[in-house]
């Protein structure tokens, strides 16, 4: 795979580059620029070699570099986690020309893009997303965020970094389930916008699901499949920043998912989620008479062939309905489901009767989680 990196530019409310590669710590004072004086680098206990390593080059270079420890996945996204980002930042006079890295995975890039959006109303971000979901989904676009009791995300604002490093050498020691996580935002992309990833995954599967790997063939797989949803999403976002329309495809499988994440109180990877969740979306469109049946089977093949869960407990459907309701995807009570007509033919179901949706949850029901489900 060739070590020259790419670039995915993206323009929103400001124009910035999505380097993906390898190697590429020596970016990130180009990103920050020569105005910023202080960086707080914002990390997981887990990543504190990778943020010291981020913090000495930083010091190489004439920044004063400052560490925060933040808890892994979703207990980052707090309010007591966001009020202790906020005391080292105000303790340390961080300005409005100073600036937040991030380095971890989607939560972490939650987390950070929302101090640095709330901070002084608003200053710089760079995103080093270090799981295959942070890379083609949360560092990228913009979105921002905390959960709280009521549900996941619902307290966040719109916010683009000044750039994101998608270094994939950090992919080398990802756990396979995170990987495998990861896939289905990428198989997302594929179904609203990009039927090359589709046949890409189709057709280096089982190698996919053997991760780590040291082949180099799959290396670039990998690196196209990043650069591809990449891309799809980085268009979206330009067209449409803060979801008044077209953006809301990216939410493909979402609803359900967040419904299905709070229900196990984050106990799911948000990746597995959203596997069911566009299992659960095909359904619903098949139902309402805008998808063939080639499309769905579709849905079922490429993501069980990566280890994917397409089921959930169907003993759960009123508390996941519930959920839905309060989604910040709903508007009043109406609830707004992307679907499709076909690949890379999104389009949005309003208000579908009762008895549709449970259908629709009956063709992915089960009994009790799987195995899969569980470990993922």
């Amino acid at each position: 795979m060739t070590d020259t990196p790419s670039v995915v530019q993206i323009t929103a409310e400001r124009t910035y580059d999505v380097v993906i590669g390898r190697q590429l710590l020596g970016e990130l004072p180009g990103l920050l620029g020569a105005g910023v004086r202080k960086v707080l680098i914002v990390h997981t206990e887990a990543l504190e070699a990778s943020a010291a390593a981020v913090r000495e080059d930083l010091l190489a270079q004439g920044y004063e570099a400052l560490l925060a420890v933040i808890p892994d996945a979703e207990g980052a996204k707090s309010v007591d986690v966001l009020a202790f980002c906020w005391q080292i930042l105000g303790q340390s006079d961080f300005t409005r020309s100073d600036a937040i890295v991030s380095i971890g995975g989607g939560a972490t890039t939650d987390l950070a893009g929302f101090v640095a959006a709330t901070w002084l109303r608003g200053i710089m971000v760079v995103h080093i997303p270090t799981t295959l979901l942070g890379m083609v989904d949360a560092a990228v676009g913009g979105k921002t965020g905390i959960n709280t009791a009521e549900g996941k995300n619902l307290v966040g604002a719109f916010y683009s970094p000044a750039g994101v490093l998608c270094d994939l050498v950090a992919l080398e020691t990802l756990p396979r389930w995170d990987f495998v996580a990861g896939l289905a935002e990428i198989i997302k992309t594929g179904f609203i916008a990009d039927p090359v990833i589709l046949d890409l995954v189709e057709a280096n599967a089982e190698a996919l699901t053997a991760w780590p790997t040291a082949d180099e063939h799959l290396w670039g797989v990998v690196r196209e499949l990043v650069e591809r949803s990449v891309v799809v999403k980085g268009r979206v976002v330009s067209e449409d920043l803060k979801e008044a329309s077209l953006r809301e495809i990216l939410n493909y499988g979402h609803t359900l998912a967040h419904a299905i994440e709070q229900v196990e109180r984050f106990a799911w990877r948000h990746g597995a989620a959203v596997s069911v969740g566009m299992v659960f979306a095909a359904e619903l469109a098949r139902l309402a008479g805008r998808l063939d049946d080639e499309v769905v089977d579709r849905h079922r093949s490429i993501l069980g062939s990566v280890g994917l869960p397409l089921t959930y407990r169907g003993d759960r459907w009123e508390q996941l309905l519930a959920v839905m309701r309060r989604d910040k995807k709903s508007r009043g009570d109406l609830l707004r489901f992307v679907v499709l007509e076909g690949v890379g033919k999104p389009s949005r179901l309003e208000g579908p009767d009762p008895v549709l949706l449970a259908a629709a949850f009956a063709e992915i029901s089960a009994d009790a989680p799987t195995s899969r489900a569980v470990l993922l």
